[in-house]
């Protein structure tokens, strides 16, 4: 079986969140939510590898792995390593390793970690909800953090060569969406955006793409650009002057300045509400022997200091 440096790249990240493909006849029969219809893709020894399984594992990937995985050549490489570790998992059941006290502990840890995390979810996240009166007062209080240079929005799609990115022109010029088109084709981050590349000044961006995007008309798409970095066909989306943003412009900025200060004291109010609750003790004696009968060898003793290497 072709298992290529991407696939490899890919297998290791899928290995992180494994889960096991459905039974051919119940394939279809179970109703979840997300992106596509059930569609089988693959049979493993009569298991069956969806569309509906292919977009999620898509979807918990790495920002800067998915665009692997938006070419045609990317998708069959993510579904190559979603076959092989169906293997894995299926000859591991048969060797009994799943059964294992080992991956029994290691699966008790993992509950209990996942468990953990979807209590403060629930309890921190949903209730450190940062106010629009929080925005406001934030915003009066620093607007000299949103002033900028004027500025312009793009998208762009970047393929590796002119024969693609000519052929993708052709279908941009005869109606095809670009962010569709950028999706499939685009070989950076962005392409599961759309291309899109968010605003930027003068200066963020490389010569020769720069002079180029802030040459467009609003809603006007350039024509093939070469970089170092491959084609590029780019797309100004919009264009803003100089000047102090306006709130609703940077909320999203003041959210993500504000939410951790939040969510950190609503943390501490649960900790202490929950100590309060509870009856806890700390035995100091026996806190006073950790370490005592950790792992000796090479490792510095606690207090004691590691002494640099001597100079041969």
């Amino acid at each position: 079986m072709h298992f290529s440096k991407t696939a490899a790249i890919l297998f290791i990240a899928l290995s992180v969140a494994v889960t096991g493909c459905k039974k051919q006849e119940g394939a279809t029969e179970a109703k979840q939510e997300g992106p596509g219809k059930g569609i089988v893709i693959a049979e493993v020894n009569g298991a069956s590898i969806t569309d509906k399984d292919f977009y999620k594992e898509q979807a918990a990937l790495p920002p800067q792995l998915k665009p692997m995985t938006e070419t045609p050549e990317g998708k069959k490489e993510m579904v190559d390593t979603m076959v092989v570790r169906e293997l894995i998992l299926q000859q591991a059941a048969k060797d009994g390793i799943d059964k294992s006290p080992e991956v029994a502990a290691k699966l008790e840890d993992l509950k209990r970690r996942v468990i953990v995390e979807a209590f403060l979810k629930k309890k921190i996240e949903e209730s450190a909800k940062v106010s629009d009166t929080d925005m406001q007062d934030y915003y009066n209080k620093n607007k000299d953090k949103f002033k900028s240079d004027a500025q312009i929005r793009a998208s762009h799609i970047l393929v590796k060569s002119e024969v693609q990115a000519k052929e993708i022109e052709k279908q941009l010029k005869g109606g095809a969406s670009f962010e569709d088109l950028a999706k499939k084709n685009s070989i950076d981050g962005a392409a599961a955006k759309g291309g899109d590349l968010g605003w930027f000044s003068k200066g963020s961006m490389i010569p020769d793409f720069e002079k180029v995007a802030f040459g467009l008309k609003d809603g006007e798409t350039s024509g093939i650009v070469k970089t170092q970095f491959g084609y590029h066909i780019i797309k100004k989306t919009g264009s803003r002057p100089a000047g102090v943003r306006s709130l609703d412009e940077v909320k999203d900025e003041i959210k993500a300045a504000l939410a951790p200060a939040k969510q950190q004291e609503i943390f501490k109010a649960l900790k202490d509400d929950l100590k309060k609750q509870a009856k806890i003790t700390v035995k100091e004696d026996a806190l006073k022997e950790l370490g005592n009968d950790g792992p000796k060898g090479g490792a510095a003793q606690p207090g004691e200091a590691a002494q640099p290497a001597k100079a041969k």
